[in-house]
């Protein structure tokens, strides 16, 4: 029987469903109804992003390849700024 690593460890992460509150969701519903979106400090803040679909195929690899015990790093190395991803909503929206 497979046996998964005890932690997996992943990005955070977006997608449809996705809690209207949280940082992707709520600068789309800002940008769409036109108020300013609510960046809080400098905006350079931000984690690795990865797509939910993109997550969950990940998941299967630590069935594969991880060992018990042992933790399963789960990235897209696609780390941004809460500001840059601000402006690329905004900069979609306009468009």
């Amino acid at each position: 029987m497979l046996s998964p690593p005890d932690v997996p460890n992943c990005s955070d992460n977006y997608g449809p469903y996705q809690c209207p509150e949280k940082l992707i969701p709520l600068m789309v519903l800002k940008a769409i109804e036109g108020k300013p979106p609510p960046v809080y400090g400098r905006g350079q803040n931000g984690p690795d992003w990865l797509y939910m679909e993109d997550h969950v195929d990940a998941l299967v690899a630590p069935f594969e390849r991880g060992r018990p015990g042992g933790t399963f790093l789960i990235g897209a190395r696609a780390g941004r700024g809460n500001l840059s991803v601000v402006r690329a909503i905004c900069d979609l929206v306009d468009e």
